[in-house]
């Protein structure tokens, strides 16, 4: 099972990402607004992160509680607070490290890449120029969007729903929500029976767009007809703002490549 659904790791969600090699084509204004707003922010903010882990019966199976510092060296950028509840291991701070290590490989490697990675965001997916108003009352507008079929090999887009709410007055994003439609196979032996996941936008500071302060996910499946089933919440808080440290070697992400569940 892919966790990454059921999480908003690297949260999700993340961030929207703009790259100047964006071409905008019909997306709705608003949308547009907001996307381009996240995407100001993204990397800029330093923040503690909670994420619960707990099974289909409600009982917590894993916790961690880790500080996230864009600002710093790659290795450096995840230092762990506590793991289930006690001090960080040699081998937490080790596992860490490697995170962070690899964050950093994939920057680069998107950079260099650009579109034409396999496994590619909920971001990238997402086919803004396609979006239509799902719902609208006078504090926000909802959009449905749907998702790119060419070069997605992880969320056919007859299977998912992803709705992202916008609010009038801000011209910001307030939620973004991913649903599996029906139950899919993703292996011939792992099927996906339910599943969904969002991501919460809060305004740390006035000056700034808001930014994905929580997350939620939670779904079921079947592994050779034996049931199970995961359920994850990440909360933000003690946020910082910082300057990237990508900034310092000019790395630039491609659009919306931090945005995934």
């Amino acid at each position: 099972m892919n966790s990454r659904f059921f999480t908003a790791a690297g949260i999700m969600l993340g961030t929207l990402l703009a790259a100047s090699s964006w071409v905008r084509g019909s997306v709705p204004d608003l949308l547009d607004d907001a996307v381009q707003k996240v995407a100001r922010d993204t990397d800029r903010w330093a923040y503690t992160q909670e994420v619960v882990e707990k099974d289909p019966k409600g009982k917590t199976i894993n916790t961690a509680v880790v500080r996230f510092d864009p600002s710093k060296p790659y290795a450096e950028q995840y230092a762990p607070i506590t793991i289930d509840g006690k001090a960080p291991s040699a081998a937490d701070l080790k596992l860490y490290r490697k995170k962070g290590e690899r964050r950093g490989k994939s920057a680069a490697k998107q950079e260099q890449e650009g579109t034409n990675r396999v496994n590619k965001t909920v971001g990238e997916l997402m086919d803004m120029d396609h979006a239509i108003i799902a719902e609208e009352d006078s504090q926000s507008v909802t959009y449905e969007v749907p998702l790119k079929k060419e070069g997605n090999t992880r969320f056919p887009p007859e299977k998912f729903r992803i709705l992202a709410r916008v609010g009038k007055a801000s011209g910001a994003f307030e939620r973004i929500e991913a649903r599996l439609r029906e139950p899919m196979r993703t292996a011939l032996i792992v099927k996906i029976k339910s599943g969904e996941a969002s991501l919460d936008f809060s305004q740390i500071d006035p000056k700034f767009a808001p930014t994905p302060v929580a997350a939620r996910g939670v779904g079921s499946y079947s592994i050779l007809m034996i049931p199970g089933g995961r359920d994850y919440e990440v909360k933000r808080s003690d946020f910082k703002r910082v300057k990237p440290y990508g900034d310092n070697f000019g790395v630039e992400i491609g659009p919306m490549k931090a945005i995934d569940f």
